[in-house]
């Protein structure tokens, strides 16, 4: 094993994640640098408790927890209502859309992002509704847990997960 700056300075670079259309990927992109340039740490695709995934969630460094999910289209919106179901894991919620989504059509008391690939603005500022603590806990246990399986995944691509080859 080498300690060359080359190496050790070698970017990480995750596999794209397929489930996602190329406007929702790029949005994803986007909303992820705004919450790294407030110093929120982010993970896309982050399954809760009650069996639903989050579209994103993001952990700041006083420990609160928001989720954002990506609608990328009317179409999109209106097939998919189960964000509701997200709201019990989050301080904040945020819906994040490309700029020629019509805002009219999304909840006037939920947060908005408008983003593409290259950044994002948050436009209404989500209410916060403080988590209880065990709940917090929970949920950051959660994270703690799911970004140290991607690094894992990371640094060993050839691993054998959950027992299957």
């Amino acid at each position: 094993m080498s300690d060359s700056p080359a190496i050790l300075s070698k970017p990480l670079v995750l596999p794209a994640d397929g489930r996602q259309s190329p406007v929702a990927a790029g949005i994803q992109r986007g909303v992820r640098r705004l919450f790294s340039e407030m110093g929120h740490v982010t993970l896309p695709e982050f399954g809760l408790a009650n069996g639903r995934r989050a579209d994103l969630i993001a952990l700041a460094p006083d420990g609160a927890l928001t989720i954002v999910e990506i609608k990328s289209s009317v179409a999109d919106f209106r097939a998919d209502r189960k964000w509701p179901d997200y709201e019990d894991f989050c301080d904040r919620f945020y819906f994040a859309v490309p700029e020629t989504l019509p805002f009219d059509i999304l909840p006037e008391d939920r947060g908005l992002i408008i983003a593409d690939s290259f950044g994002a603005a948050i436009m209404r500022e989500a209410g916060h509704h403080p988590l209880a603590g065990a709940r917090r806990k929970a949920v950051t246990l959660r994270f703690a847990h799911a970004a140290a399986s991607l690094l894992h995944a990371l640094a060993d691509p050839d691993r054998v997960a959950d027992g299957h080859l």
